[in-house]
């Protein structure tokens, strides 16, 4: 029986396992609204802006493992679907865009709302499409979903003609997908791993950096079992945070700009570098020429161009991280490495960054805290971009993969309330908490109304500085505290959610914190809590641009408080 294209697009959507959209209709998706109701098997979410959209797939994929699905109009719907591509690309989230476009007659006509979103988002996805047939639009969905997931995962664009979708064709969904030029590596070449695992086990004092490929690849488990059998202390990238439990003794922080002090000093000091599934991103290196100066580095990674792209290694091995970890826990030897531990610690004593020294001041690290201890750790986290984003990654501890949601790569500041929108669709089981900043917040802040018409429970605190407190900060160490363009005048964010329909409280004295989170969770829908923090805070250690990793500027000297952070093994 032949089909609409609008027709084999639900279907095809339906047969690749999609049971939520994003999305926001304009003239030339008439055709495919049309049908949608047809097909209830598909939930679509209306965003109030097509970024929205983006984001809350994005969001959605990180939570659940899946491919996200956001669709836009034409032209400038298309256009406001780029930033959130950019941000999926370069943190290796799978999506499928879909795009609307002119009938295929007036395609190179400058027609009303035509624009070439194939082109514009070429260099941010990692492949695109241009259904110029209908009978091709199954054959098409089939690829871009087998293309987003694999390997590698990333953004597919599909942009579709109006006429494509209102044409008939036969449907016949693709049992395989046949494309002889796209290669997965798999397994690690075996000598490559028999020469890291007797590196490993010649170290003195190794060191593992996990990033997000670890998570991507399920190896959570695998990694666990080499640090322990090798007794290798773990640091992680911010998208690797989650991909080691950070209340293991083995555990050391992330590393980089942000980072612990005591992760920076472990990677200034290692001689062998295990790089798992991260791609040395200036973030995490600083100055490269002071990266690791005394280390050899063993690079493990599915992609191929990552390894040497940054950083020269020693030994790299491309292929699955899951797969390379699990073959080389079984070539490494169990160790103790006491003494290298005990240097760490040492470390860690010198640095307390953990300590939260508030007195009678509302901080932002001791918000952040109260939620991990009201929560219990079992939370997925969302955050923006900015200063609320690193206190969040420090003084949060994840236990758990996938439960630490931010924009890593493009810094997307918006990222926050549309990704926690669709983290929550994705595990409407879990009690999500986005942490954000008044100036993140403001960005995509529309997102409020489609909490409330789809019901969507999203927990919010938003750590109100009245500055975009980051900038400032650089202003306040590196520019005399020339404070120009990040002063921020901010809306009342309580009586703005009640506009929404959404409860709210403001928070503006230490003790009101916890009360507050237990208000927030208890409430069954959406929201807000707006904590009104000290306005200059600064986030520490700070690496500043061009610097070393060790040259970091610690959190100035003050009283250390008797709460310490435990490790358990």
């Amino acid at each position: 029986m032949k089909k609409t294209g609008a027709q084999i697009l639900c279907e095809s959507l339906i047969a690749e396992g999609v049971d939520v959209m994003f999305g926001f209709p304009g003239g030339v998706l008439l055709p495919f609204y049309d049908t949608l109701p047809q097909y209830p098997k598909i939930r679509h979410i209306l965003v109030r802006h097509e970024q929205g959209a983006a984001h809350a797939a994005d969001g959605y994929a990180r939570a659940t493992g899946k491919v996200g699905v956001c669709m836009a109009t034409s032209g400038p719907g298309a256009t406001n679907l780029v930033t959130g591509i950019a941000n999926a690309y370069l943190d290796s989230v799978p999506m499928v865009a879909l795009t609307g476009q002119v009938v295929r007659a007036q395609i190179g006509k400058d027609a009303f709302q035509e624009i070439d979103i194939s082109g514009i988002t070429l260099p941010i996805t990692k492949h695109s499409y241009v259904v110029l047939d209908t009978a091709h639009l199954a054959r098409t969905i089939k690829e871009a979903f087998y293309i987003a997931r694999t390997g590698r995962p990333g953004p597919v664009l599909i942009d579709i003609p109006k006429d494509v979708f209102t044409d008939l064709a036969e449907f016949n969904y693709p049992d395989k997908v046949d494309l002889p030029g796209y290669k997965i590596p798999t397994h690690g070449h075996p000598t490559q791993l028999k020469n890291a695992a007797k590196m490993i086990n010649d170290a003195k004092k190794p060191l593992i950096i996990a990033g997000r490929g670890v998570i991507i690849s399920g190896a959570s488990a695998a990694l666990k079992e080499l640090a322990e059998k090798a007794q290798i202390p773990v640091i992680t990238t911010l998208l690797g945070i989650g991909s080691f439990p950070e209340t293991h003794v083995l555990s050391y922080g992330m590393a980089g700009m942000h980072g612990t002090a005591y992760a920076n000093l472990a990677l200034e000091n290692c001689d062998l570098l295990i790089a798992i599934g991260m791609r040395f991103d200036d973030r995490v290196t600083g100055k490269i020429s002071g990266f690791t100066p005394h280390a050899k580095i063993i690079h493990i990674d599915l992609d191929p161009a990552e390894i040497g792209k940054n950083v020269p290694v020693d030994i790299p091995i491309v292929g699955d991280v899951n797969a390379v970890l699990h073959a080389m826990q079984k070539m490494v030897d169990k160790n103790s490495r006491l003494e290298w531990l005990q240097q760490l610690d040492e470390w860690r004593q010198q640095h307390p960054m953990l300590a939260i020294n508030d007195g009678d001041k509302l901080l932002p690290q001791r918000v952040i805290r109260e939620i991990y201890e009201a929560t219990k750790g079992d939370a997925i986290v969302v955050t923006g971009v900015g200063q609320h984003q690193m206190w969040a990654a420090q003084h949060y501890f994840f236990d758990n993969p996938d439960s630490f949601i931010s924009s890593g790569g493009l810094g997307t500041m918006g990222f926050g309330l549309p990704a926690a929108m669709g983290a929550k669709v994705g595990r409407p089981e879990k009690t999500v908490w986005l942490i954000d900043g008044d100036g993140s917040f403001q960005m995509t802040l529309h997102e409020l109304a489609t909490l409330v018409q789809d019901d969507i429970a999203v927990k919010i605190a938003i750590m109100n500085n009245g500055y975009l407190g980051l900038v400032r900060q650089w202003q306040d160490l590196i520019y005399k505290k020339n404070y120009v363009a990040t002063p921020l005048s901010c809306p009342d964010f309580v009586k703005l959610a009640e506009a929404y329909c959404i409860s709210g409280l403001n928070v503006t004295k230490r003790d009101e914190i916890r009360p507050a989170i237990n208000q927030a969770m208890k409430h069954k829908g959406p929201f807000l809590v707006n904590f009104m923090v000290e306005p200059e805070e600064n986030v520490y250690p700070f690496v500043p641009p061009g610097a070393s990793n060790t040259e970091f500027i610690d959190q100035p000297k003050k009283e250390v408080s008797s709460w310490q952070r435990r490790n358990t093994p």
